[in-house]
């Protein structure tokens, strides 16, 4: 299907990565720290598209002004658990983010997305906070959806580089073993369970023992989940952490589930497992990047292992910005997962 042109050819709508312009693949990349939602998704769209695998599901809207590079991408996609929410990335730089002018571009996208999606299909919008808000609001005037108050995710986004990454002997045990390791198919039991743990502290996320094997089964056959196993002399192996790290672009990597087992806890895992990560990922990228809620003591974990700008004496750091994502009324919508 063709793209659709809104204002002076500001807002275009792509059903296929393949129809995205080189333009937009290129800001895209530009970005690719802040991008690393989309971009990733958009990327294995457009693989799973060139192999013959095509989703009906999946919507790109883009907003330029005329005469100038894409300032918006708004992704309405879905991957194998389910539909996502509604994802933004904005190539302006978040110092730059006036309530004002966003009123116009996202006014459009959201018009654009109204046209081509079920009202039941936006449960809920994730994107720095300011396009997130904005959005919101107009959306839920558009169509007559109340917002939650209370935000799903409210979020800190952070980055790791090589330069900032922090590396410290570990913590010996003397009476355990720990092994660190991406995950086996013989994991799958373990890590599924975790899984499910970390999404009932998620809500409304919340997965089914099924669903959680289901996603611990593609985790670990696409190499995408690293254990910590720890043990002690005599007795078999247990996993105390899991970290997933299921978005990759050419230069950025993000790490997306970080979850300890709770008869493990106080041992340091955590973050002797995100390190040991990350100095892998930082081998073949430029940054390591994520998303901590604010407040969660997992913060400390990560500014331990050199996550910029998550201390509490840290001055702002260019480039971490606060995320939020923002539901609707589940009485008119249908939850999706991510």
């Amino acid at each position: 299907m063709p793209a659709r042109t809104y204002t002076s050819s500001s807002v275009q709508i792509y059903y296929s990565p393949s129809a995205i312009p080189p333009q937009v693949w290129e800001t895209l990349r530009q970005h690719a720290d802040t991008a690393n939602i989309i971009l990733p998704h958009a990327e294995k769209a457009l693989n799973l598209e060139r192999s013959g695998q095509v989703s009906a599901r999946q919507v790109w809207i883009t907003y330029a002004p005329p005469d100038h590079p894409v300032e918006f991408v708004l992704s309405c996609t879905e991957g194998p658990l389910g539909t996502y929410p509604v994802f933004i990335f904005t190539s302006i730089a978040f110092a730059e983010l006036d309530e004002d002018y966003l009123e116009h571009p996202l006014h459009l996208l959201a018009r654009a997305l109204h046209d081509v999606v079920d009202i039941e299909r936006v449960f809920s919008v994730f994107a720095v906070r300011p396009v997130t808000t904005v959005f919101v609001k107009i959306w839920s005037e558009l169509t007559g959806v109340a917002p939650y108050e209370e935000p799903y995710y409210d979020a800190i986004f952070s980055y790791c580089t090589k330069k900032t990454l922090v590396n410290r002997t570990t913590t010996i045990h003397p009476e355990l073993i720990f092994e660190l390791c991406p995950a086996t198919p013989g994991d799958t039991e373990a890590v599924a369970e975790l899984c499910r743990k970390f999404a009932a502290t998620s809500e409304p996320f919340i997965m089914s023992a099924e669903m959680a094997v289901l996603e611990a089964e593609l985790l670990i056959a696409k190499q995408q989940v690293w254990v910590h196993r720890v043990h002690r002399v005599g007795e078999a192996p247990d996993i105390a952490s899991i970290v997933a790290t299921t978005r990759q672009s050419a230069n950025v990597s993000a790490i997306t589930k970080v979850f300890s087992n709770p008869r493990w806890r106080k041992l340091g895992c955590a973050e002797r497992l995100v390190r040991r990560v990350c100095r892998e990922l930082l081998t073949k990228n430029d940054k390591v990047v994520l998303y901590v809620g604010q407040g969660n003591p997992a913060a400390k974990v990560y500014h331990r292992v050199g996550f910029v700008g998550l201390g509490e004496n840290d001055s702002p750091v260019d480039g971490v910005e606060p995320w939020v994502e923002i539901g609707f009324d589940r009485s008119r919508v249908h939850l999706g997962h991510w």
